[in-house]
């Protein structure tokens, strides 16, 4: 069981899945490109060239081979291509949220609120700390020196009420 339960945390682990979905929008994402060069380039160069597309174009005969500079450039293309759109809409937007990850943490924001969540406690503190810094005349009191809260049925001496 031990040997299951370590495959399904492996498996259900944020970076492969993220992996998985990676290689469908890549798989995907092909097609988008080489449609982009057959359909695009592939005329425009051939038209320059004289030829049905880049892929035959920019051809040297020497004896019986043939070297096709055409077919490197399609590739190439479609290679910076790719890399563009990768930098553009992964690379670009991940560094900038790492930026402004980085400025808040200089600024002293934390990052997950959820990790030191503000109680009721804290703001009511802050607030009366504030309160009495204004009039001056209460100072502060320390959660140490603070009484002790009332318990059903009890007050302090001298209470007119009783809950």
């Amino acid at each position: 069981m031990g040997m299951i339960n370590g495959f399904k945390e492996f498996i259900m682990r944020g970076n492969v899945i993220e992996l998985a979905v990676a290689v469908v929008i890549g798989a995907a994402f092909t097609g988008v490109v080489k449609a982009i060069v057959d359909g695009i380039f592939n005329p425009l160069i051939g038209a320059i060239f004289n030829a049905e597309s880049l892929n035959d174009s920019m051809n040297v005969t020497l004896g019986a081979s043939t070297i096709s500079f055409g077919l490197v450039l399609a590739a190439l293309i479609q290679f910076l291509l790719v890399a563009a759109v990768v930098y553009f809409a992964f690379v670009m937007p991940l560094n900038t949220l790492k930026e402004h990850q980085a400025r808040r943490r200089q600024a002293g924001v934390p990052l997950d609120p959820k990790k030191n969540p503000i109680t009721d406690l804290d703001l009511l503190t802050e607030i009366r700390d504030l309160l009495a810094a204004q009039s001056g005349a209460v100072t502060p009191v320390a959660a140490a020196d603070a009484p002790a809260p009332y318990t059903v049925g009890t007050a302090p001496e001298g209470a007119k009420h009783t809950l």
